[in-house]
């Protein structure tokens, strides 16, 4: 039985681990954003601050609910990109049920 265990937590620490990837949203066209985090099902957008260029700032998007957490869910949010101010993307954000009843919440699709 050791060497069960043995094996199966070598065999767990070999295994690859599945990285979030990162690009840079403002090198990228509004629809190239979209496609990029609907085909990878979440990503890591990096764009500069609009308010002080040296800040660089990052968010993790997604393509829908699954992405995120069980207390979480997907609403759309804006970034830059480059044809764009305005990209709308979703990112995932914690639910408050004293503000929204998630059964009359409209699925998205």
């Amino acid at each position: 039985m050791m060497k069960f265990l043995l094996a199966m937590s070598v065999l767990l620490v070999s295994m690859p681990a599945h990285a979030i990837t990162r690009y840079n949203s403002t090198s990228m066209t509004c629809q190239e954003v979209q496609a990029t985090i609907r085909r990878d099902g979440a990503a890591i957008m990096r764009y500069r601050s609009t308010r002080n260029p040296s800040l660089q700032l990052y968010g993790r998007y997604v393509s829908d609910d699954r992405f995120c957490k069980q207390e979480e869910r997907a609403e759309t949010v804006f970034i830059p990109s480059a044809d764009r101010k305005s990209c709308p993307v979703y990112e995932c954000k914690v639910v408050d049920f004293d503000d929204d009843f998630p059964i009359f919440r409209l699925r998205r699709d």
